[in-house]
């Protein structure tokens, strides 16, 4: 699959998470997807459980705003290095709405079969995220 093909999936999927659009992931995912995220006790299985997790930190960042920094190709994998900002206007699980801008960095490891990401390895610094909320 030529590298240009391989990067698509991502902008279609970006763009979507960044206007709230959670419904873009059938397009960018497998079905039976399963995304590994660092400090997440159970991998999430299929598109329904990686709209309902993001779902919440869209509910808490409204604002939430992706930008993916570097993308690496090779073979069927993809590694992105990225960065998104936000402003804390909803829960995030037990902590309350502080109104307080976050940037958050992150980087994903996708591996794709047939154009869509079969699974995931993501982390991202949650301990920043709490140390910006005031956790």
């Amino acid at each position: 699959m030529p590298t240009k093909d391989l990067v698509e999936y991502q902008r279609v999927w970006v763009e979507g998470v960044n206007r709230g659009d959670l419904s873009t992931a059938d397009k960018a995912f497998a079905k039976d997807c399963v995304i590994h995220i660092t400090g997440q006790a159970q991998a999430l299985r299929g598109t329904e459980a990686w709209k309902q997790y993001l779902a919440g930190f869209i509910a808490a960042f409204p604002d939430l705003k992706f930008v993916m920094e570097d993308q690496v190709v090779q073979g069927d994998k993809v590694a992105h290095r990225w960065q998104c900002t936000g402003t804390h206007t909803g829960p995030l699980g037990p902590v309350p709405p502080t109104g307080k801008k976050v940037k958050i960095t992150g980087l994903i490891i996708d591996r794709l079969v047939n154009g869509k990401v079969k699974e995931r390895w993501e982390q991202f610094d949650n301990t920043s995220l709490m140390q910006q909320l005031g956790s």
